[in-house]
C-alpha cells in the first residue's frame, strides 16, 4: 500500500501519497496505520519526516493520534444529514420513498460504471463476495447475509472509480447500517427475499464482470425496486395484522335478549 517517496519532496510527498490512499478509498475511516518505525521503513524516510508528515495529516483532521493506541484516519464519511434530518426523517415514513430514489439513481451510476471500470481486482472482490453470500444463504445466517448486503453495494461503489460517488455512497450505506431508513433483518426475514436478493446481487456482478453497462444498471435498479416493494408489503402485511388483532380481542356483543 505504502510505497518509497520522493526525496526531492520529503514530508509533502509523503501527506500526497497518505491524503491519496484515503481519497481514492484505499484507507477508510478508523484504519490504523503502521507503527511509524514500519511505515517510515516502507516510504524510505527518515522517522522526523514521517513525524512531520503526520503532524500535517493531523492538523488537516484526516489522521488522529490516539494515546498509547497507535495513528488511526479520522471518521471522514460522516452522515449525509444531519442528526436533525435524520429523525425528522425517523418522523415521517413517506421520505423511504425518497432515500430509494436516490439510491435506485446513483447505483445505478455506480454499477455501469463499475461495468467499464472495474480491474481484475475489483471483480476478484466481488466474486468473493458473491461466494460468501452463498454459503451465508446456504447456512441460514440471515445476519451475516445482511451485512455482506452492504459490503456488495460498497464493493460496487469502489469498482465504479469515482471518489466523489465513492464517499456518498459510503454516507448513504452509513444510515442503511443503522437502520435510519429501514431494518435490513426485517427484509431478510421475508419467505422469499433470501433467493431473490441473493440472485439480483449475482446478476449485478455479473454484468460487471461481463463488462456490460446497461445491464448492471438495470440489474441494481431492478434490485432497489424489489427491496422498496418488498418492504412495502411487508408493512401492509404488518398492518393487516394489527388490525385483525384488535378484531380478536374486541369484546363479543352480549347475545340479544330473546
Amino acid at each position: 500500500m505504502f510505497q518509497p517517496v520522493d526525496h526531492q519532496k520529503t514530508a509533502n510527498a509523503a501527506v500526497e501519497q497518505i491524503e491519496n490512499l484515503i481519497l481514492k478509498g484505499v484507507l477508510h475511516s478508523g484504519d490504523r496505520l503502521p507503527a511509524e518505525r514500519d511505515l517510515a521503513e516502507k516510504m524510505k524516510v527518515s522517522r522526523p519526516v514521517l513525524r512531520d508528515a503526520l503532524k500535517i495529516l493531523e492538523e488537516r483532521k484526516l489522521i488522529e493520534a490516539r494515546r498509547g493506541g497507535g495513528t488511526f484516519v479520522c471518521d471522514l464519511i460522516g452522515s449525509i444529514f444531519s442528526d436533525a434530518v435524520v429523525e425528522l426523517i425517523a418522523r415521517h415514513p413517506s421520505a423511504i420513498d425518497d432515500y430509494f430514489e436516490f439510491r435506485r439513481g446513483i447505483e445505478g451510476q455506480a454499477a455501469a460504471q463499475a461495468a467499464m471500470r472495474a480491474a481484475p481486482s475489483d471483480l476478484k472482490r466481488l466474486q468473493e463476495i458473491v461466494t460468501q453470500m452463498h454459503t451465508a444463504h446456504e447456512a441460514h445466517d440471515l445476519t451475516e447475509e445482511a451485512l455482506l448486503d452492504v459490503e456488495f453495494h460498497h464493493a460496487v461503489g469502489e469498482a465504479a472509480h469515482n471518489v466523489v460517488m465513492l464517499h456518498t455512497l459510503r454516507s448513504c450505506y452509513r444510515l442503511l447500517e443503522n437502520g435510519v431508513f429501514y431494518n435490513r433483518g426485517r427484509l431478510y426475514h421475508h419467505p422469499t427475499a433470501r433467493n431473490e436478493l441473493l440472485q439480483q446481487h449475482l446478476a449485478i456482478a455479473t454484468a460487471i464482470k461481463d463488462h456490460d453497462p446497461a445491464g448492471a444498471r438495470r440489474a441494481s435498479e431492478a434490485h432497489i425496486d424489489y427491496v422498496r416493494g418488498t418492504l412495502a408489503d411487508a408493512e401492509n402485511l404488518d398492518l393487516r395484522e394489527q388490525l385483525a388483532g384488535l378484531r380478536r380481542t374486541k369484546p363479543l356483543k352480549q347475545a340479544a335478549r330473546s
